[in-house]
């Protein structure tokens, strides 16, 4: 059993998705890997992995050479079958996205179920929280994108002279985070040597939320103008248009007189 797992791990199939090529929960896969041989399975499952990984019998994974085409070979006949599935539990999220789009939605997908699936993980459904944080502010952030190519390169998915994006901004950027990063794995730093430099970040964080607070509080008494002006108590769906026109005469008023 050593050598199958070797082998799906190797293939790069997650006890996820050969939980769901097989038909079976995530933890029924943890209890036939844990079986000291393949012919104990159930005889179905057994034929169905013997099936995807391009056998016939039991004896003959022990011969078996992971190589670029094997892994198509098993990757084609994992897709045939569950392209369906697929398709049918995610075609709403991804009507609108290309084919490779679509690949890499799905083993986003597959990582994050398997990631989640222990309820009792706080560390884990903490670590998706701040990414969920971190992807709101992709489009916004330009260093997002540099901080995803530096991962994907610290960790050797990515070629390190590859620059997808600004070629001149990612070298310097990756250049200030490698420094960084090497001053805090090298153990050179202690926590009251940059006390001071962590108490600026949070100053600067706490500052942008009071100016995010007062331009809250800014919206909500413009809107609050807004629907009296126009003689309404609340904003619905068939009022927001007019209502957020009426909020960008107010704002414009206040800029007029201001300048």
């Amino acid at each position: 059993m050593d050598k199958l797992n070797e082998i799906l791990h190797e293939l790069g199939i997650s006890k996820v998705k050969l939980a769901k090529f097989l038909g079976v929960s995530r933890q029924m896969i943890y209890n036939y890997l844990e079986l000291d041989d393949i012919n104990k399975w159930p005889k179905d499952k057994k034929v169905l992995l013997l099936n995807l990984l391009g056998i016939k019998s039991a004896n003959e994974i022990n011969n078996i050479k992971v190589d670029t085409d094997y892994i198509l070979e098993v990757e084609t006949r994992l897709n045939s079958i569950n392209t369906k599935s697929d398709s049918d539990s995610y075609s709403s999220l991804y009507n609108n996205l290309g084919k490779k789009q679509k690949e890499l939605f799905l083993n986003i997908m597959n990582l994050a179920s398997e990631h989640l699936e222990d309820e009792k993980d706080e560390t884990m459904y903490n670590m998706y929280k701040y990414l969920y944080h971190f992807m709101q502010t992709m489009e916004n952030a330009k260093e997002s994108k540099y901080i995803l190519a530096y991962i994907s390169k610290a960790t050797g998915f990515t070629e390190p002279l590859e620059f997808k994006f600004s070629d001149e901004e990612q070298f310097v950027f990756e250049s200030i985070l490698f420094s960084a990063m090497t001053l805090y794995n090298g153990g050179g730093t202690s926590k009251s040597r940059i006390a001071e430099a962590h108490k600026r970040f949070v100053n600067q964080i706490e500052h942008k939320k009071e100016e995010q607070l007062s331009r809250t509080l800014e919206l909500n008494t413009i809107k609050a103008q807004a629907l009296k002006e126009l003689g309404y108590m609340s904003m619905t769906e068939e009022n927001a248009s007019e209502i957020l026109k009426k909020m960008a005469e107010i704002e414009s008023r206040k800029v007029s007189i201001s300048a």
